[in-house]
C-alpha cells in the first residue's frame, strides 16, 4: 500500500432527502469530494442489510445489501416509481440522524411498488444476476421472506419446526408459498447491486478505492447461520453453545457481550475454508481492500458461555491462525486487507500479524490514554500500518478533547505540538497525516471539527448510535483544498 490518506465515513452518513443515506447523487457528490481533497480511500462500514438495534454489524446477510441505500431518485429517473410516491412519506424530521423507526415503516413498501414494476420488464437481467449470486441469494430471500411471514422474529424463534432446522421439503413448500415476497427481496438485491456497482466504477475513475468492513462474526439471526448451521457452534436444536464476546479490561469490568455465534473451525478445516473462501469472494465484488475487524480472534477467541449475563464468563479458545490466513492469501492474491489488531494483544497475535503480512492498526486517540502504556504514539511506527484519528467506535476529535482525562490532551498538546491557532482536530489530524504509517484515515467529523452528536457509535450501549449524518452544504471547496494541501505536505495526495 503506498503511502495515502483516506476518510471513514458510512452509507448512511450521507444527506439525501429519504432519511438515510444512500447510493445517489450525493455519494457521486462525496467521491467528488475525496478526489478534490487530495483522498485515495474511502472507507465505509458493512454495508448488509440492518436488524434490531440498526448496527451494521449485526446484518442478516454476509452478503446481502441494505435494501435501505438503493436510491428512490435513481428509481424514480428508472420509471420505477414516481416523486410523488417517494415524498408521501415521513422522512424524519432531523437531516442531521436517521430515522430508522420511519425508514423501517415504509421503504419496504416503496420497494415493492418498484420491483412489481420492473420485474417483468428486468427479467432477463434478475435472471443473469441470480445466476451470478445462486451460492448465497435463494437462502437470503428466502429467509427474509419467512421473517416477514413470522412478523420478523428471529428464525430460532419460528414457530413451524420444519422450516426453522430446515428439514427435507420445508423449503420448498415455503418457497412456493411465499414466491411473492422472494421475488421481492430478489429483485431489491438487483437493484442494490446494480446500484453499488456503478458507484463503484466512479469511484474507480476518480481515483478512490473502497475500503470496506468485515465483521469477524455473522450475526446469529441471519441466514448465513440459519442456512448453514453445521458451521457454527451449535446444537441439535441449532442453539448456541457458547457465543463472541471479549474479556474485562480496563475500560469495562463486565468485558462486551456480543452474542454471536461462535463458528465450528474444525467443520470449516476440514471443508478447506470454503464457508471463508465464499465469504471473501462476496466482500471482494464490493471492495477494493478488506479491513478484517477483530482479527486477533482468529489467533484466538473468548468464548462465553450460551445464556450468561456477562462476558466475564468466558474463556480464551485457540483459532485457525495462519491456517485460515494462509488460505485465504493463496486464493485471494490480489485483494489487500487491514487487521483490526486492536484489544488485548498476546505474543500469539503480533506473531500472527507478522505471518500474515497485513498491516495492523494505530488509533491516535488510543496513544494519549493515560491508563495504560501505549504503542499507539507516532515516534513507534513502522511504515506498514494504518493510522486512524479513531474509529467509528471512538468519539470524535472534538469530542474525544471534552470527554477524556486533562492530562491525555495536556500529553496530545505537548507531543504534537498544537497549537489554538492551528485548531486541536487540525493539530491530531497533522500527527497522522506526518506520521510513517502507509495510510492515514479520520472520520469525516474529524475534518469538520464535529463534537458532541456527531458519534457514531460508543459500543456497549444500546440506543442513539448509527444516526449521526453530514448536512448539505458542509463539505465545502475551501475543506476540500485544505485536506488536499495537507496530504500534498505530507507526501499523501
Amino acid at each position: 500500500m503506498k503511502r495515502s490518506c483516506g476518510v471513514l465515513l458510512p452509507i448512511s452518513s450521507l444527506p439525501s432527502p429519504h432519511g438515510i443515506g444512500t447510493l445517489g447523487k450525493e455519494a457521486y457528490g462525496f467521491v467528488d469530494f475525496l478526489a478534490a481533497a487530495g483522498q485515495s480511500y474511502w472507507q465505509m462500514l458493512p454495508v448488509g442489510p440492518t436488524s434490531y438495534g440498526d448496527s451494521p454489524y449485526q446484518s442478516f446477510s454476509a452478503y446481502a445489501g441494505n435494501p435501505y441505500f438503493v436510491d428512490l431518485d435513481a428509481l424514480v429517473r428508472d420509471g420505477l416509481l414516481t416523486a410523488e410516491e417517494t415524498e408521501a412519506y415521513d422522512w424524519g424530521d432531523d437531516p442531521g440522524k436517521v430515522d430508522y423507526a420511519g425508514i423501517y415503516a415504509h421503504r419496504l413498501a416503496l420497494l415493492r411498488k418498484a420491483a412489481d414494476r420492473g420485474w417483468d420488464r428486468d427479467r432477463r437481467q434478475v435472471e443473469a444476476f441470480a445466476a451470478e449470486n445462486k451460492g448465497w441469494l435463494p437462502d437470503y430471500a428466502l429467509f427474509m421472506a419467512l421473517k416477514r411471514h413470522f412478523g420478523m422474529k428471529s428464525w430460532t424463534e419460528w414457530p413451524d419446526a420444519d422450516i426453522r432446522l430446515r428439514r427435507p421439503g420445508a423449503a420448498e413448500r415455503y418457497g412456493e408459498e411465499l414466491a411473492g415476497d422472494v421475488r421481492l427481496f430478489t429483485y431489491i438485491q438487483y437493484l442494490f447491486f446494480t446500484q453499488w456497482e456503478a458507484l463503484r466504477t466512479y469511484a474507480h475513475q476518480k481515483g478512490v478505492s473502497i475500503i470496506g468492513d468485515l465483521p469477524i462474526y455473522v450475526a446469529m439471526d441471519s441466514a448465513d447461520v440459519w442456512a448453514d448451521p453445521g458451521s457454527f457452534q451449535l446444537d441439535g436444536e441449532n442453539v448456541p453453545k457458547e457465543v463472541s464476546g471479549v474479556p474485562p479490561d480496563s475500560f469495562n469490568a463486565d468485558g462486551q457481550l456480543w452474542g454471536n455465534p461462535l463458528y465450528n473451525w474444525d467443520a470449516m478445516k476440514a471443508d478447506g475454508y470454503g464457508w471463508w473462501i465464499r465469504r471473501i469472494a462476496g466482500a471482494a465484488r464490493l471492495y477494493d481492500v478488506l479491513r478484517i475487524d477483530h482479527f486477533r480472534g482468529l489467533e484466538s477467541y473468548w468464548a462465553v458461555p450460551y445464556g450468561a449475563k456477562t462476558a466475564k464468563e468466558g474463556r480464551w479458545v485457540k483459532g485457525p491462525g495462519m491456517d485460515l490466513v494462509g488460505v485465504l492469501t493463496g486464493w485471494f492474491p490480489n485483494i489487500r486487507f487491514i487487521a483490526e489488531d486492536l484489544g488485548y494483544l498476546t505474543p500469539e497475535v503480533r506473531q500472527l500479524l507478522q505471518d500474515s503480512g497485513f498491516p495492523g492498526m494505530k488509533v491516535l486517540e488510543f496513544a494519549f490514554d493515560s491508563r495504560e502504556p501505549s504503542n499507539y504514539l507516532p515516534h513507534t511506527y513502522t511504515s506498514h500500518c494504518v493510522c486512524y484519528a479513531g474509529t467509528h467506535d471512538n468519539a470524535p476529535i472534538m469530542l474525544w478533547k471534552d470527554e477524556a482525562a486533562e492530562e491525555d490532551i495536556a500529553m496530545a498538546r505537548q507531543y504534537l505540538g498544537i497549537n489554538d491557532g492551528e485548531g486541536f482536530h487540525w493539530g491530531i489530524l497533522r500527527g497522522g497525516l506526518s506520521s510513517v504509517a502507509d495510510l492515514f484515515v479520520a472520520q469525516m467529523q474529524d475534518y469538520l471539527g464535529l463534537g458532541a452528536g456527531s458519534r457514531m457509535n460508543t459500543p456497549g450501549i444500546l440506543g442513539g448510535n448509527w444516526q449521526w449524518r453530514l448536512l448539505p452544504g458542509q463539505l465545502t471547496p475551501e475543506l476540500a483544498e485544505k485536506m488536499a494541501a495537507a496530504a500534498r505536505l505530507y507526501g499523501r495526495a
